[in-house]
């Protein structure tokens, strides 16, 4: 009878290859062999809750910014401002929540969050969520209320400065996170309230047309000045990944810093140019059609903002 063997041991002939959940590494008995890092999509995704984050308090804190300025700059009707404002308390809510479901960490991500400021941020949200409600009873009953306002403003700082603390990576680089966090709030809530007002006109077609023209021109302002931020950001490189200039629209991100340059900037500036224009002649239903196109598009581009920030590491 010929001899019994048993089958070859596979798993000792080849190297053992495990996954190092830290690094997303291969290693084993043969030494490193190298790694897959995610596509860029992937680690966009990894941070979703941070996006969301971004975009809920951007339209909190910005359509509350433009109900005070149509407030008290314009003859807005109580209708408008009092609904809008409401919209922005429910906003804040949202953002509330959305705060304390966080994760700690932000994956394989340059951005690195510091949790010593994750309370300050919730009181800050918290406390805008009170003194805007307040301020909608206020509006509702006709009063003037700018003390509310003041105070209201005053907690929208502290929710943009303690994120921008948490996330910038140290002082250095939470002033252009402060400055980001700023205007990305002021166009993602102010062409929401701009496309409100809009549709105002629909059913009140007797309103002066001083609100909408004042609204649009801030939102072209704001976009334009995106447009110079976005490009100080790249030409230097900004952001804790701490890339080389212009590096970002030829890197592996290139295709959604691109994405947020013509999507989220160029053609919204456009269309609050036109926007304003239709306005001034009073054409209010174009006007509106074109506010409600450019709330999908700087919604967009605040979302490939976000995302190449948490994700990234980029700042455009």
């Amino acid at each position: 009878m010929p001899p019994v063997t048993s089958p070859p041991n596979l798993l000792a002939a080849s190297p053992i290859v495990a996954l190092d959940d830290a690094t997303g590494r291969r290693s084993g008995t043969g030494g490193t062999l190298g790694y897959t890092p995610a596509v860029p999509a992937e680690q966009i995704a990894r941070n979703l809750a941070f996006i969301n984050w971004t975009v809920l308090v951007g339209l909190a804190l910005g359509s509350f910014a433009a109900v005070a300025l149509t407030r008290f700059r314009t003859e807005a009707t109580r209708g408008f401002l009092a609904f809008t404002s409401s919209c922005a308390v429910v906003f804040g809510i949202l953002a509330y929540l959305s705060d304390g479901a966080l994760p700690a960490t932000l994956g394989g991500s340059p951005t690195v969050a510091d949790p010593a400021f994750d309370v300050p941020r919730r009181l800050a949200l918290l406390a805008f969520c009170v003194f805007a409600a307040l301020f909608t009873v206020a509006l509702v009953r006709g009063r003037w209320a700018r003390q509310l306002a003041v105070l209201t403003f005053v907690a929208a700082a502290g929710v943009l400065l303690f994120g921008a603390l948490a996330w910038g990576g140290g002082l250095f680089g939470a002033i252009p996170l402060l400055l980001q966090l700023g205007i990305l709030a002021t166009v993602t809530g102010g062409v929401f309230a701009a496309m409100i007002l809009g549709h105002w006109y629909l059913v009140t077609p007797k309103l002066p047309t001083g609100p909408l023209i004042l609204v649009a021109r801030a939102l072209l302002t704001a976009v334009g000045l995106q447009i110079v931020l976005f490009t100080v950001w790249v030409a230097t490189g900004a952001g804790p990944a701490g890339s080389a200039p212009f590096a970002a629209l030829t890197g592996p991100w290139a295709l959604f810093v691109w994405l947020r340059l013509i999507v989220g900037l160029v053609f919204p500036l456009i269309v609050s140019w036109a926007a304003v224009k239709t306005a001034r002649t009073r054409s209010m239903e174009s006007a509106t059609g074109l506010l409600y196109i450019n709330v999908g598009s700087i919604a967009a581009g605040t979302i490939l903002a976000a995302g190449l920030y948490f994700g990234a590491g980029i700042l455009v």
